[in-house]
Order: structure tokens, then C-alpha cells, then sequence
């Protein structure tokens, strides 16, 4: 797909899309979405989600302008059953981005940085911090929903049903 924005100067920005699992009928509303905000036609190639029947999974890069990775995660929030992931890589001038969307968690974002880790900021670790001592939960338990471990766990099998190699598991320690 790799869509070019029609203004180069105003677009320095990249990453990769993954649409994990998307019903058939909505590939082309979902593909003109995204075209509308990178502002190029799109056409990506779909294949068949094995734990999903019915429904498709694509994955591609993308290059456009600094905060298109929250213009195509909010155009395809309103499609309930959609479950995507899509990344914006940080530059000198910007952090960079990580949403995720499930039907039945919504939208999770996560500030990234250059080397793809997430970014937590001393606010919400307070916050976090507030929220287990007035619930009765774990700090653990609060900063696991900062950084998005229920979407991971939710879009874990998505993430590989596709993959046609072959996973091999290291074993790392004395055996």
C-alpha cells in the first residue's frame, strides 16, 4: 500500500498499519478512510483471519503527515468490529504513537518512542498510583491498563493466526 502524501513537505512522518480482523463488507469503507487521511488512494492486500471467520486482515506500512496514525485510528474507531493496531514512529520533533482497537475494549494509546518502547508520563503513574489505593487494586494491576495489557492480551491471537512461518520457541537457561 505504502500511500504517499500528496504534499511531501508537510510529511515526515511513518509507520505500520495491522487491521487484524475486519468484516468483508467494510474493506473498502476502511480503505478509503485511510486513503482520505494520507491523501492518496489505498488498496491493501487482504487475506482470509483464520480465527475469525467472515472476516479479513491486511498489514501494511504507511508514510504520511506527524499525527495521521490518530486521524486513521479515529476514522476507524465508529467500525465496532474492527480490531487494529497502527503506529506512528518518533522523529527528532515528535513522539511517536501506538493505537490499538478492539470491539470490546474501544481505543488504547500509547506515547512511543524511538526505539518502540511505551512512554509513561510521572501524571499518569500518579494517576495509576490514586486509582489503586481508591479501588483496592494493585499498582501493577493500574499501570498494566496505562500500557495497554488487555488490548495485547485481546489482539494476541489476531496478531499471529495469519503468520504462514512457522514459530520456533527459544529456550534460554540451563536445561
Amino acid at each position: 500500500m505504502v500511500a504517499q502524501p500528496q504534499n511531501r513537505s508537510q510529511a515526515p512522518a511513518r509507520g505500520a498499519l495491522f487491521i487484524y480482523s475486519a468484516p468483508t463488507a467494510l474493506i473498502p469503507h476502511i480503505e478509503w478512510a485511510i486513503g482520505n487521511v494520507l491523501g492518496a488512494p489505498v488498496s491493501l492486500e487482504w487475506s482470509a483471519q483464520p480465527i475469525s471467520p467472515g472476516t479479513l486482515r491486511a498489514e501494511s506500512p504507511w508514510h504520511g503527515a506527524v499525527g495521521s496514525a490518530s486521524k486513521i485510528a479515529s476514522a476507524m474507531r465508529g467500525w465496532h468490529y474492527v480490531r487494529f493496531e497502527i503506529t506512528e514512529e518518533a522523529t527528532g520533533t515528535n513522539d511517536g504513537a501506538r493505537f490499538q482497537g478492539t470491539p470490546s475494549l474501544g481505543i488504547h494509546h500509547s506515547i512511543m518512542g524511538v526505539h518502540g518502547d511505551i512512554y509513561v508520563n510521572e501524571d499518569r503513574i500518579r494517576g495509576s498510583a490514586k486509582r489503586a489505593l481508591k479501588n483496592g487494586t494493585s499498582l501493577e494491576e493500574e499501570l498494566e491498563q496505562v500500557l495497554g495489557a488487555l488490548w495485547d492480551e485481546e489482539l494476541e491471537p489476531f496478531r499471529y493466526s495469519g503468520d504462514q512461518s512457522s514459530i520456533r520457541w527459544l529456550k534460554t537457561g540451563s536445561s
